[in-house]
């Protein structure tokens, strides 16, 4: 018995509409079909940036913080930030990163003294269409800001497109895809087909997670001697 000896298997867009529309009990037969299949899988892509936190799409970056300026671009393709840190003395031999924490937009708005300039040690995400984030207090020197942020996926654009995930997602993404066009073309399989999505993707999401020990550490500052 011989092995493959191959780790590379990988389907395009129009691969995986065959294999959707096949679980559908059809074929794709005209342009328009193909069209309506590629636009149901974009879909489905957006919905799972609303699913849970997909790790292969965590992406670490970094802003220049300047002098006196809170607000800063984070591009239209972060969906959020997960963690940030402010780095100081960036690239020298005593470079510290130092933890900051997020707030959320009532608490920001709370803060009475926002032009106050010092190293910042709070963040806001305001996740407009191009979303931004705030720092507080307003940078009172150069500073960098290195933050874990969650990006979209690309799109599927065209029939001969791979997608960006990994293999573990494949048959997910079948699954899913075959969901999405019986609404269309197939409704007497489409409670059948959710549920085999469903449970793809439940299995897929529960294997994709960080295997870190788990550490709990009490906060101190409610405890009080008598």
């Amino acid at each position: 018995m011989t092995v493959s000896g191959s780790k590379d298997f990988e389907l395009d867009v129009a691969e995986y509409i065959e294999e959707a529309f096949e679980r559908c009990g059809l074929e794709p037969k005209t342009g328009y079909d193909l069209k309506s299949a590629r636009r149901s899988l974009n879909l489905m892509l957006a919905d799972w940036a609303n699913r849970g936190l997909n790790r292969w799409t965590i992406e670490q970056s970094t802003v220049s913080l300047v002098q006196g300026t809170a607000s800063y671009s984070l591009g239209a393709d972060t969906i959020d930030i997960l963690s940030a840190v402010i780095r100081t003395n960036a690239g020298a031999s005593n470079q510290q990163d130092i933890i900051i924490s997020r707030v959320s937009r009532q608490e920001f708005l709370n803060i009475p003294s926002k032009l106050t300039q010092a190293r910042p040690t709070e963040f806001y995400v305001d996740r407009t269409i191009n979303p931004t984030v705030e720092v507080w207090p307003t940078p009172d020197q150069a500073y960098t800001l290195v933050y874990d942020r969650l990006v979209r996926m690309d799109d599927a654009d065209t029939a001969q497109n791979t997608l960006e995930m990994p293999f573990r997602f494949y048959p997910c993404l079948a699954a899913g895809l075959a969901y999405y066009i019986s609404l269309k073309r197939a409704p007497d399989r489409t409670q059948m087909l959710k549920a085999i999505y469903e449970e793809e993707f439940e299995r897929a999401a529960s294997e994709d997670r960080d295997r870190a020990n788990l550490k709990l550490t009490p906060n101190q500052n409610f405890y009080r001697v008598v």
